[in-house]
């Protein structure tokens, strides 16, 4: 689904954000990006979405991609919910063309993986932060995309929707969806990727099966903090997680 080969980003007169990063991914498998604030993991992913130009190697894509920006525009227009998933839909629609059964279909079925098919008639710059990425997370799955692509879904999030919002990726992984998603947060990655690419500096990088790369050392030196993997065995739980050490 993605090759890249010695793939390497930086703006005109500018440093490389990024340079000679080389990774594949299959289909169906889930991809997390990690790294500290303003490392070039959102240039990175605009390189795969298309609206950012490497300026060397090279970048193979198959399918067709769907976007999850991290912030979620603020709209004064009179959009529902349904309307802001329709749009989703555009790809599928010939020019001047209405939404159809089918595009209506979809959308309310992608609203209500993320439960939350009770907005479809509430306007959507009503919603919160939160509320308002869970519709644009709908709109990208009412796409039909091969690719889904993320930037850090879960940031505007509380812990039941984040929770809801992780396991709603891992079934679409499982169905079939090839994902990429930007984060913060490690122990996503254990819980939803199969590989994992840690960018370390514009020139270095790891690249691998998501056990490997998210080992304690790994995280300590991407974050310069004390980070540790557990595995949690209690109440019923058998859980792996990391977690930062605060003194």
């Amino acid at each position: 689904m993605i090759t890249a080969h010695d793939l390497g980003f930086r703006y005109p007169s500018g440093s490389w954000i990024f340079k000679d990063y080389s990774f594949h991914l299959k289909r169906g498998e889930a991809l997390a990006i990690l790294g500290p604030n303003g490392r070039g993991k959102t240039t990175l992913l605009r390189c795969l979405l298309g609206t950012a130009s490497p300026e060397r190697g090279s970048l193979a894509l198959g399918g067709s991609r769907g976007y999850v920006p991290q912030h979620a525009p603020v709209s004064f227009l009179s959009y529902s919910v349904l309307d802001m998933v329709l749009m989703g839909r555009i790809r599928h629609m010939g020019f001047f063309a209405s939404p159809g059964k089918k595009d209506f279909s979809k959308a309310r079925e992608a609203l209500e993986k993320l439960n939350i098919l009770d907005f479809e008639n509430r306007p959507f710059f009503e919603l919160s932060g939160g509320e308002r990425q869970l519709v644009l997370i709908a709109r990208a799955l009412a796409s039909e995309c091969s690719l889904l692509l993320l930037d850090e879904p879960t940031s505007a999030l509380d812990f039941r929707n984040e929770k809801m919002l992780l396991g709603t990726m891992k079934r679409m992984k499982e169905e079939g969806l090839t994902l990429v998603f930007t984060t913060h947060a490690p122990h996503q990655a254990i819980h939803v990727a199969d590989k994992a690419l840690l960018m370390f500096s514009p020139e270095e990088y790891l690249w691998g099966p998501v056990e490997e790369a998210l080992s304690d050392i790994h995280l300590q030196r991407l974050y310069g903090t004390d980070i540790r993997k557990i595995h949690v065995r209690d109440h019923g739980l058998n859980l792996r997680t990391i977690i930062p050490i605060y003194c």
